[in-house]
């Protein structure tokens, strides 16, 4: 089972159906606050709704195509992060994340994408990590530009979000950047 030890009180676990309640907890707590930005909210409507998903996700992680994993703060589950999907030909991959509200303002997404990169180019052996955030969160979108990711552009109406399409802000950082800012 994939764990990864990012810092002393920070880690990243691979979810299973055992995590369902708390996971579920997590969104329901957070629900209006994340459903601004993430359009799968509103289809998690119950604990059961996560038993399909986090069954997708391990087959993501045995096939080596992806992981999602939980973010485990002080020992309690505060969100969600990993690679979205790895495109091993042109070896590359796209993160994605989101932290419960409780837990905002405490770098923490910050350090585990820190600890997902360095996990992509020196054990994964990719190239390319990209990070696609609404154009107008700004939360999610200092992340990558904390980091020292590139922006590359804006992606036109690329997110349907419940009632309206948006822009997503697409950046990227090379593994050879990324050696040279370490």
């Amino acid at each position: 089972m994939f764990t990864l030890n990012v810092k002393e009180d920070l880690s990243l676990k691979l979810l299973e159906k055992k995590d369902a309640k708390e996971l579920f907890s997590l969104v329901d707590e957070s629900r209006d606050y994340l459903r601004e930005w993430l359009p799968w909210v509103e289809d998690i409507k119950q604990e059961k709704d996560y038993g399909p998903v986090i069954d997708m996700w391990l087959q993501q992680f045995s096939s080596q195509e992806g992981l999602q994993a939980g973010i485990l703060y002080k020992g309690e589950l505060a969100g969600v992060a990993g690679f979205n999907k790895i495109d091993w030909s042109n070896r590359k991959t796209s993160i994605g994340y989101w932290l419960s509200e409780k837990y905002q303002g405490r770098g923490i997404v910050t350090t585990v994408v820190k600890a997902l990169i360095d996990c992509a180019f020196a054990e994964y052996h990719l190239n390319r990590v990209e990070i696609e955030c609404g154009v107008d969160n700004e939360k999610s979108r200092a992340i990558p530009e904390r980091i020292g990711f590139r922006q590359e552009g804006i992606i036109r109406e690329a997110e349907y979000l419940y009632d309206h399409f948006h822009d997503l802000a697409l950046y990227s950082i090379l593994a050879k950047e990324w050696k040279a800012l370490s």
